[in-house]
């Protein structure tokens, strides 16, 4: 491609709402231009590395067997009612009417499309397994569309949907689908980790998430370095203690601490710890019932493992821990808690505390050398309420944890029945008996993949694209094409043989300075470029340099196409 005959629109400096490298990089390169709240126009450049991302997870799914489908983006709302999740899926769905005052959606996720095309369709067990796959465009109606891409209201994504006749299939698709997610970020030349995930809102019976490692990831990752065991932060168990509790040292005192009312200052205030300090926390469930939290105060609580214990947890307002404790707001505690009115979950960890310290349940105050089984009760429920820290012993017994961030770009789910059964998803097994299917969904999000990738790949100078994303392969840049004869007969011939070999090639024949070029070159991230000048022809030299290389390489002329083809391999 020409650059004459392109469309190129850089800029020296980025918007000032872009936060993320990434988004200033895509907006300064041209990749995108935004045309309102979450919503960006991918630009002919930008689109190449785009539909670059799409060619290699389309060949992967189609080498895994999936079969390509493309579903309606707007979605009847009576799909959404047979799941539920017409209401349950909250204000990120975008609703919308038609003519008729009929309810429907832009569609964010297509388990309900797919499942509607499945029970019309598949009959027998001779049918199964299948799995249908989607690159589409989706819109969630995010709260604050934020990061350019990475976080937009609408998106492209890749979505894949399995049917099974039981659940060793499915397990197998599935391990088939992390075995394919990984072929294709290694093959996009992206630093990457599957890790076990929470099926949130999706629902299903088990889940794993594809991180591009970053740190301006989003999502925690927990990792063990001595073996492969990896989790979102959300997920990752906080093994229980393997040290006893100990004995009382000291009796129960209640001390002033006037004003002091998070774990670090009081444990500042008294001399002690953080990890001797109990954090306490009222928590509501969705039909109304208490629950206090308890936790050390060097742990923070993890809000996903918690919302399975108490089922629509939420922090407990000013004016219901005034109802049912008086105001004590910051100076809660369990000691003298009437537990058959509110219930006590206590974490791992804290459940082998002694002599700690904890509120008073009066404001002002709190208790010093506090144990379990002396001045309050035995815990009844103690449970993994914490997120993991650094250094704690690794769920799979092989050593300890590690913290890294993450951008996640990929999430598969085995959803088991969850949606076969709400949609009567049904085939005749061979005995021509009625069974509901087993299902399964795997998710790219195909265009955060590019943000990703640069949030990775990068310099002072502008995008580092790994070869298989970037817009073009080699940029060749003439100086003086239009005032030297020797240029323009050696770079007209070196591009048609680049070209004819089939290698995508950005020609940079605009009358523009040397430094105006090459500063778009390095800005757009073309991982090889070959400058062609006067002054080396007339050495019969011309120059190669790769995008990360500290020197260019002079080469014959001649010698110029297979050294390129050789990189490029």
């Amino acid at each position: 491609m020409r650059l004459s005959q392109f469309f190129l629109s850089t800029l020296k400096e980025a918007p000032a709402e872009a936060e993320l490298v990434s988004h200033r990089l895509m907006l300064r390169a041209g990749f995108i231009r935004r045309l309102g709240s979450g919503l960006y126009t991918w630009m002919p450049l930008g689109l190449r590395v785009l539909r670059k991302v799409e060619a290699v997870v389309r060949e992967e799914m189609n080498r895994s067997g999936a079969l390509e489908v493309l579903m309606p983006a707007v979605i009847p709302a009576e799909l959404w009612q047979e799941t539920g999740r017409w209401d349950k899926f909250g204000p990120q769905m975008l609703k919308i009417k038609d003519r008729h005052e009929r309810d429907f959606c832009f569609g964010p996720t297509h388990e309900e499309v797919i499942s509607d095309v499945a029970r019309r369709e598949i009959r027998s067990y001779r049918q199964l397994p299948l799995n249908f796959y989607q690159i589409q465009t989706k819109f969630r109606d995010e709260i604050r569309p934020r990061f350019g891409v990475m976080r937009a209201r609408e998106f492209v994504m890749k979505d894949a949907y399995s049917f099974h006749t039981d659940l060793a299939s499915l397990e197998q698709t599935y391990a088939l689908m992390v075995a394919t997610y990984s072929r294709i970020f290694t093959r996009l030349g992206l630093k990457f980790r599957a890790v076990a995930a929470d099926t949130g809102a999706i629902g299903g019976s088990g889940s794993h998430e594809f991180h591009v490692l970053a740190d301006s990831g989003e999502d925690a990752i927990a990792y063990c370095p001595q073996s492969n065991y990896a989790a979102n932060i959300e997920l990752a168990e906080a093994v229980a203690p393997d040290t006893p509790r100990g004995a009382p040292t000291g009796n129960l005192q209640k001390v002033a601490t006037p004003q002091t009312t998070s774990c670090p200052d009081v444990a500042q205030l008294l001399g002690v710890p953080l990890h001797q300090v109990m954090k306490s926390l009222l928590v509501m469930s969705e039909t109304g019932k208490p629950y206090l939290l308890l936790l050390r105060g060097d742990h923070e609580l993890n809000e996903v493992k918690a919302g399975k214990l108490v089922e629509g947890m939420r922090l407990a307002s000013d004016a219901e821990i005034q109802s049912l404790l008086g105001p004590v707001k910051g100076y809660l505690g369990p000691v003298g808690l009437k537990n058959e009115v509110i219930a006590v979950i206590v974490d791992r960890a804290a459940a082998v505390l002694s002599d700690f310290v904890c509120g008073a349940n009066e404001a002002g105050f709190h208790f010093t050398h506090a144990n379990f089984g002396r001045d309050l009760p035995e815990p009844v429920q103690v449970a993994d309420l914490r997120n993991v820290v650094v250094g704690d012993p690794s769920p799979d017994g092989q050593g300890t944890l590690d913290l890294c961030r993450g951008i996640e770009v990929g999430h598969v789910f085995q959803l088991r029945t969850k949606y076969s059964e709400a949609m009567s998803i049904t085939y005749l097994d061979e005995a021509g008996q009625s069974r509901v299917t087993e299902m399964g969904c795997y998710g790219i999000g195909v265009s955060r993949i590019v943000a990703a990738a640069i949030e990775q790949h990068y310099d002072e100078r502008g995008i580092v694209f790994p070869p298989a994303m970037a817009p073009f392969q080699v940029s060749l840049i003439a100086i003086g094409l239009n005032k030297s004869a020797l240029v323009q007969e050696a770079t007209t011939s070196l591009y048609a043989a680049l070209t004819e070999s089939g290698i995508d090639v950005l020609f940079d024949d605009r009358d523009e300075r040397m430094g105006v070029m090459l500063a778009d070159q390095e800005l757009i991230g073309i991982p090889l470029r070959i400058v062609v000048g006067e002054r080396g022809l007339k050495e019969g030299l011309v120059e190669i340099q790769g995008r990360r290389d500290a020197s260019a390489e002079k080469l014959p002329l001649a010698a110029v196409l297979a050294r390129v083809q050789e990189r490029l391999a």
